[in-house]
């Protein structure tokens, strides 16, 4: 999908002021509001645009630790490990990966014991062989994505 100039920033807009509404955006970008809601249409419709939500912290909800868990699940049984996984809501999110494991998962936890519990029951799972846990001491770089945008802004823009 083709991002073009407004595209980004529609986008760099809605990353650095998430609550404003539809009339004001237009009117901050100069543009009809119509032209700004077929604009989002087309983002979402594209999946460029996937969420609206709020962005939580698990630190707040009282989950302050996070893993990296690498599970290793015997061969033919990764759909059902995946549909396992999906059942445990300290895991937060699931990759498929290649490299060392199948399946990559974020966890969160209250504490180290808590981390250890949900390790273990990972453990048990039908289908998982191993798993290896990478305990994060500090995050260098929140999750971001308007550089990326920017990045993908510029270019069409060289295209031009």
């Amino acid at each position: 999908m083709a991002v073009d100039e407004l595209d980004t920033r529609i986008l760099r807009l809605l990353i650095e002021e998430p609550r404003t509404s539809v009339r004001e955006s237009a009117r901050q970008l100069g543009v009809a509001r119509g032209t700004l809601q077929a604009r989002l249409d087309r983002l979402e419709r594209d999946g460029v645009i996937t969420g609206s939500g709020p962005v939580l912290s698990p630190a707040a909800l009282g989950h302050p630790v996070l893993a990296f868990v690498h599970i290793e699940v015997t061969q033919g049984h990764l759909d059902e490990v995946g549909d396992a996984l999906a059942a445990v809501p300290e895991i937060v999110e699931v990759f498929s990966i290649t490299g060392g494991g199948d399946l990559l998962t974020r966890v969160v936890a209250r504490d180290n014991g808590h981390l250890e519990d949900v390790i273990q029951r990972l453990i048990q799972l039908p289908g998982v062989v191993r798993t290896r846990t990478e305990v994060v001491l500090r995050e260098r770089v929140k999750h971001r994505m308007l550089p990326l945008v920017e990045a993908v802004g510029r270019a069409a823009k060289g295209r031009r």
